[in-house]
């Protein structure tokens, strides 16, 4: 894993490694050192003796967001760090690597070990940090006006897809994690929830289909927008979703491999919350609970276009079955805001040094994306898995289906 996030870096320019195009964007080289800050911090200073720190200052240009450790460098100056340099911060993952290995070696780790469990975590921080590595460069790239290309890409096969409704009956359900395989507090704890009958639509909506809400006049129309989205959509003049561009009679948007002409059957991607909201309203339907969306989920395999199918780009379904593209493609915003399940406390983790900072303190604002999407690892998604974004945010690999409630 630890090598994955080095790949993923492989096909950059030197040049690319420490650009910042927003505030939520991180550069490449700061996602490349803060993962191996986290295994230094809460591993190796905590169970290696002797250890030595690679660096005194990147405890704090490489902190996050972790006030309980100390101080750290504003996120919207990372861009601003010319130093270290990219070659410094391999040599410090190499570092890091090799410690590492030197702390696993001196331990007969069981599976309730704590350095066991905390490399398991750093490991999965990892990979979140490598969908994110990848959803950043494609914001670098695509505000740079020579439209760069990440990686030739084989372009997915298009094909229509049949949407129709599956229904779920309501009832008392058990949602949330409820098994000893690694999974997030946030998923936790197991508890039961009272739904009514339901129906999920069988695919995400594509972007054909907002091509239709887009000429019947869907962003200039106010009734379909909640308050503070149609304050956005004026501030921020969106007409389509991110990355898209109208060339002639044609619509376009920016890939990893480049701009291509939209495929009217793939799921429509880089849509925020508001836009997905606007657009249930505009077609009568709604959006689903997580829920609804967890229940549905459980009965499908992990399967779909994920990272390792190579796309790296929402695809029209190849998939069989009823419902088809739970998992991959896009995140699928939900209408349920990022809070607490019962019987939740935010420092009742094995980690309570620092894991209410890892998820607990951002349910406020937020709302919950499931499923994973085109660059997400096929083993870090699971059901009860819980993204959370704020509802004006679309830079993030982000669609939606739709849901609708019993006749």
């Amino acid at each position: 894993m630890r090598q994955d996030s080095e790949d993923i870096c492989a096909p950059l320019e030197i040049e690319d490694y420490g650009i910042q195009t927003m505030p939520d964007v991180s550069p490449p080289k700061w996602h490349l050192a803060h993962t191996s800050w986290f295994f230094e911090t809460f591993l190796l200073k905590a169970f290696l003796p002797g250890y030595q720190e690679f660096h005194p200052r990147f405890s704090q240009l490489f902190n996050s967001y972790y006030n309980t450790v100390g101080p750290y460098h504003p996120r919207p100056r990372r861009g601003l760090l010319s130093r270290p340099t990219v070659n410094e911060v391999y040599l410090y993952r190499t570092y890091i690597n090799k410690h590492i290995t030197e702390l696993i070696s001196a331990n007969d780790l069981g599976s309730m070990d704590e350095i066991h469990n905390r490399i398991i975590l750093g490991l999965n921080h990892e990979q979140q940090h490598q969908e994110l590595i990848l959803t950043d460069i494609k914001h670098i790239f695509a505000n740079n006006p020579c439209l760069p290309q990440y990686r030739k890409l084989p372009p997915p096969i298009s094909q229509p897809t049949e949407h129709h409704w599956v229904s779920y009956k309501g009832g008392l359900y058990s949602l949330g994690h409820n098994n000893s395989t690694f999974a997030y507090d946030n998923e936790g704890p197991e508890h039961n929830t009272y739904l009514y009958d339901y129906s999920l639509g069988s695919r995400p909506v594509t972007n054909g289909e907002i091509i239709s809400f887009i000429e019947d006049g869907g962003y200039g129309d106010t009734r379909l927008w909640l308050s503070d989205a149609w304050r956005v959509v004026c501030e921020q003049g969106w007409k389509a979703p991110l990355y898209w561009e109208k060339r002639d009679t044609e619509w376009w948007y920016f890939t990893l491999a480049g701009p291509r002409k939209i495929d009217i059957n793939a799921p429509v991607c880089h849509v925020s919350f508001y836009e997905a909201d606007a657009y249930a309203r505009w077609a009568g339907k709604r959006l689903p609970t997580e829920a609804e969306w967890e229940i549905a989920a459980r009965t499908q395999s992990i399967e779909g276009n994920l990272r390792n199918s190579g796309y790296l780009q929402p695809a029209s379904s190849q998939q069989g079955g009823h419902l088809k593209q739970m998992f991959g493609d896009v995140w699928e915003w939900t209408q349920s805001p990022y809070i607490a399940y019962p019987g939740y406390r935010q420092n009742d983790s094995t980690f309570s040094d620092f894991s209410g900072e890892y998820n607990g303190k951002f349910m406020s604002s937020q709302i919950v994306l499931r499923g994973g999407s085109c660059v997400t690892p096929k083993d870090h998604i699971r059901a009860t898995y819980r993204n959370f974004f704020f509802p004006a945010d679309r830079w993030q690999f982000s669609g939606f289906r739709l849901a609708k409630d019993a006749q």
